[in-house]
């Protein structure tokens, strides 16, 4: 007796091999969906941050230095609660969602005076160089 595999269905191996294969990893998912897209530029005199978090607020967020590392994160809770004439629930739903991103800052890096900013669902973090650090214009050495 040989086995014989059939294909009457294509669609139906892949729905559930996605569904039930290590591609829908629900801790994954969980952790694409939440965290915020990040942009990091670097300038002459400065290094600036941009973490793209719409809805949120100000207060939401937490910035912590510790050993040249900078850490940023936000934790919100929602609740949606509706009541029948009685006060008993007729539905209660709860979502929590939160997300860290840390980075070492460089060397040239003054970590003293870090400024942080929300504005229009945008977290910027301005971290200003070092002035020994800073790019100095090219000179001529005179030779004496």
């Amino acid at each position: 007796m040989s086995l014989i595999r059939r294909t009457d269905f294509p669609n139906f191996p892949s729905l559930l091999d996605n569904f039930f294969g290590r591609d829908m990893d629900m801790g994954s998912l969980m952790e694409r969906g939440s965290m915020p897209a990040v942009n990091i530029r670097e300038s002459e005199d400065k290094y600036a941050i941009e973490v793209a978090a719409p809805g949120l607020k100000k207060d939401s967020f937490n910035l912590h230095l510790d050993h040249n590392v900078l850490s940023i994160s936000s934790e919100t809770e929602h609740h949606n609660d509706e009541k029948d004439a009685q006060g008993n629930y007729t539905r209660r739903e709860f979502s929590y969602q939160s997300f860290r991103r840390s980075f070492t800052l460089p060397d040239a890096a003054d970590a003293e005076k870090i400024e942080a900013k929300y504005n229009e669902g945008i977290l910027h973090i301005s971290i200003p160089k070092r002035e020994e650090m800073k790019q100095r214009p090219p000179r001529t050495i005179n030779i004496s």
